[in-house]
């Protein structure tokens, strides 16, 4: 997840996200993005995003004819954005506006951050900046889109990729992953749980995770794993292993294993480390300053464990985490 100066929270201007909506636009994605970042956070105490739709034409068909958009900005708002989202369309052998290609491709030469959801990759590898690149997009077009850009690295059973300056999900619900990965990214873990619990969607889902599950509902109430999940995230500080929640969930490790595998499309392993490391930075955001105690409390042991998980993670050290999204340093009295 990696991070540069030109996404910084305490930057002097709020960090504008611009979604291009052209015909035949999918309106799901486009509710995600409007959720995740146009809505105001009053709980919060500061506003995230400036944010604002735009379109090539006044009106804009939705998709198979839902609805027609009207009143957003003209396509010149994209040339202003700091994050550009990309129309995403489910007719994806229809070949992008070549205003809309020049906008994504003006975007990326001034650096400004590249999101495509689902069928989004395909404007965003249509428009060149992909090339040499990873990227995903939604299951069932794989095929299609490995055949017109050969060139592209994708990573078609994960739900979403963040390549640093361009960022792809998969389809409908990794919309939110990624908005909710993006505004981690931004604001920090807290920030990014309270968005989530207005959501009422799971705070964090790995990218690397599994585009879909095996058997999304269980066949019975009790292989549930929402009991034992909550259990564990009570203890993320104890010398908790995959055995002992397996022992917890009353079932063998490997059954846990394919239990974690069908329901959550992961590992237990993979799972535990991702809840301390989230736990790990809420710490450092709340102003923890002693690594020792940082590692301890979340369970990654020590603090050079902690180093390490902390940039995989964030692409960050823990004291650049801290200057990034830890409290506001309060002026010495006199």
């Amino acid at each position: 997840m990696p991070q540069d100066s030109s996404h910084r929270t305490r930057a002097s201007h709020t960090h504008r996200v611009v979604v291009i909506v052209d015909e035949n636009s999918n309106p799901f994605e486009l509710g995600c993005v409007t959720e995740v970042f146009g809505l105001r956070r009053p709980e919060l105490g500061r506003e995230l995003y400036d944010f604002t739709l735009c379109a090539p034409d006044p009106r804009t068909l939705m998709r198979d004819g839902f609805f027609t958009l009207t009143g957003v900005a003209g396509l010149e708002a994209a040339d202003t954005a700091d994050t550009l989202i990309v129309p995403n369309r489910p007719d994806t052998d229809v070949p992008r506006r070549p205003a809309v290609l020049d906008a994504v491709r003006r975007a990326h030469a001034r650096g400004a951050r590249l999101v495509g959801m689902c069928s989004g990759a395909f404007t965003l590898a249509e428009a060149g900046v992909l090339d040499g690149r990873r990227a995903t997009a939604h299951w069932q077009w794989a095929d299609s889109f490995r055949a017109r850009f050969p060139s592209v690295d994708l990573r078609p059973d994960v739900l979403f990729v963040d390549d640093g300056d361009i960022l792809t999900s998969a389809g409908s619900a990794a919309a939110l992953d990624l908005g909710l990965h993006l505004v981690r990214r931004d604001h920090g873990a807290e920030v990014a749980n309270s968005v989530s619990r207005r959501l009422v969607f799971a705070a964090h889902r790995d990218g690397g995770q599994r585009q879909f599950v095996e058997r999304p509902v269980p066949d019975t109430p009790d292989e549930s794993l929402a009991p034992v999940l909550a259990w564990a995230q009570e203890r993320l500080g104890d010398p908790l292993t995959v055995a002992d929640i397996a022992t917890r969930a009353a079932v063998s490790s490997a059954t846990l294993h394919r239990r974690f595998r069908v329901q959550l499309g992961t590992t237990p392993l993979a799972w535990l480390t991702g809840e301390r490391i989230a736990l790990a930075c809420r710490l450092i955001e709340r102003g923890e300053q002693r690594l020792d105690v940082v590692a301890q409390r979340s369970g990654l042991g020590t603090a050079a464990n902690l180093r390490a998980r902390l940039r995989r993670e964030t692409g960050l050290s823990p004291s650049a985490y801290r200057r990034r999204f830890g409290p506001e340093p309060t002026l010495a009295r006199r």
